[in-house]
């Protein structure tokens, strides 16, 4: 029997194992598939924020290219009406060159418009307020400033601004060359990448103000990126790639990002992460399934196979099984016999049972046998009182703290009779038990059950202990309970709440 039941777990075990391997494999697969579909996403969201950002630092070099021959020539030929003219004509075929440069401008040192690439000239035009007129005018040096975002005064639509300054043939400040570049042509352009329904594309200065996005937000331009993640790592490093959760919509996004090489500004790509993994989310659903079908099937066939060997078993599985019922309903109904179903604790039977027991072994190994008997003062009153479901409740909580008190598991707390308990100490002397009787009735004092009967205002109780050592023929139990009753009925009688040995000493008591 046992070798069969052995062939029957091995093979349980065989099935089990090939289920549980195609499950690892397939996850181990799908995983892998996400590993490698997420690094081809942050490859192209990296050669995508290359390309951005090399589309950027184009567009700027190709508008400061034309601002650079630009102001050089007002600075050789002068501002005359006829120098102006030509230079007027030079910023129109400049300007329709590049489509992305909106407008060319040149400023006075008071801010006022010396020429421009528009049209007409607008009367008393000035840029005096503009940030980029104000850093030319407070600092020397040619080279190029990138102004933020702003809404153009000649043409309405946001543009971020490339600046010279202009000196006079002494060096001091003459004015300043402008070109403003249409932030509509980055758009444009970001709207040909497939970023996703959540993807986003930035371009901000590396000052941390954002110049543009798709999609482009009503607030966008002009925004202070200085607390988000992508600016926190461009400040750190020229180019990368990692993948956060926004804090604006909850979204992951594998974010790249890459510096311009030339100018003050950085671009960042970013898609979806749920996005990314859509379609490898549905391949793994459904290999998931055909592989979840395959370990039914295959573990329905198994598991039949091994029913199949179960029942050349059943027969005496079935008699075993009565066998070990039949043996509870034995032990639960002999405990029953001997459990007081109030207090849980052992019941009269029981303790009678325990305490011939406990007789007979100390008379053969000649040693000491005590009995603390204790009884509850004034549970009649207490009762009358309460009621009986508080006495009920009074008993049970009485009951465990006695019970509680066993150091044992050779000791028995027992239920002897109505509110009276009783507690078998074997090998124990009389001094031994008065010890656990006094350590008893303290922790029925700490459970300060109120009664209003009691002198003391709480439930306590009263407690009469004797111990002996029995000798075959002279002692029987009887006489030891006689005894504990006889010193229980001491301590009654000398005020209660106390613990009390028998005054008349038996022969062989210890």
């Amino acid at each position: 029997m046992p070798r069969k039941r052995s062939l029957k777990w091995l093979a349980m075990g065989f099935v089990v194992f090939v289920c549980v391997s195609l499950i690892c494999m397939d996850g181990w697969r799908s995983w892998t598939a996400r590993e490698n579909q997420v690094r081809e996403m942050e490859v192209s969201t990296a050669n995508m924020a290359r390309a951005i950002a090399q589309h950027a630092d184009d567009t700027i070099r190709a508008a400061d290219a034309a601002l650079l021959g630009t102001d050089e020539r007002i600075q050789a030929d002068g501002t005359s009406p006829a120098a102006l003219e030509r230079l007027h004509k030079l910023l129109v075929a400049k300007t329709a060159k590049l489509p992305q440069i909106k407008g060319l401008f040149f400023v006075d040192e008071n801010g006022g418009w010396l020429v421009n690439s528009l049209p007409t000239m607008p009367a008393h035009a000035s840029n005096a307020d503009r940030d980029y007129f104000i850093y030319h005018r407070t600092h020397q040096g040619d080279d190029t400033y990138i102004g933020a975002p702003i809404r153009s005064r000649s043409s309405g639509v946001w543009v971020i601004t490339l600046s010279r300054r202009i000196n006079h043939a002494d060096g001091s400040f003459a004015g300043v060359a402008l070109a403003s570049i249409d932030i509509g042509y980055f758009n444009k352009f970001y709207d040909s990448f497939d970023i996703g329904k959540a993807g986003a594309i930035i371009l901000s200065l590396n000052s941390g103000t954002l110049v543009t996005r798709r999609p482009l937000l009503p607030d966008s331009i002009g925004r202070d990126m200085k607390s988000t993640t992508v600016f926190k790592e461009s400040a750190l490093k020229p180019a990368g790639t990692f993948t956060v959760k926004s804090a604006q919509d909850g979204v992951r996004r594998i974010n790249s990002f890459h510096r311009l090489d030339s100018y003050p500004l950085f671009v960042s790509a970013a898609v979806s992460e749920d996005e990314v993994l859509a379609d490898w989310r549905t391949d793994t659903y459904w290999h998931s399934a055909g592989v979840g079908l395959l370990v039914i099937i295959l573990g329905s066939v198994g598991f039949y196979l091994i029913a199949q060997m179960k029942l050349r078993f059943s027969a005496e599985t079935e008699l075993i099984q009565t066998r070990d019922a039949m043996i509870d309903l034995n032990k639960t109904l002999e405990r029953l016999s001997l459990q007081d179903a109030l207090t849980e604790l052992a019941n009269r039977r029981n303790f009678d049972i325990t305490l011939e027991e406990e007789f007979s072994r100390a008379i053969r190994n000649a040693s000491s046998l005590a009995l603390i008997l204790i009884d509850v003062d004034h549970f009649k009153q207490y009762n009358d009182l309460y009621g009986h479901a508080a006495g009920d409740e009074c008993l049970r909580k009485i009951s465990q703290a006695v019970k509680s008190c066993q150091n044992r598991a050779g000791d028995l707390t027992a239920r002897y009779g109505g509110e009276e308990l009783a507690v078998i100490l074997p090998t124990t002397d009389v001094e031994g038990a008065i010890l656990i009787a006094e350590k008893i009735r303290q922790a029925i004092h700490h459970l300060a059950i109120s009664h209003a009967g009691n002198e003391t205002g709480i439930v306590t109780v009263s407690a009469g202990v004797e111990a002996i050592i029995p000798v075959k023929n002279l002692h029987n139990p009887v006489a030891l309970i006689e005894a504990a009753d006889t010193a229980l009925y001491a301590a009654k009688k000398s005020g209660r709440d106390r613990v009390c040995r028998n005054p008349n000493l038996l022969p062989g008591t210890s």
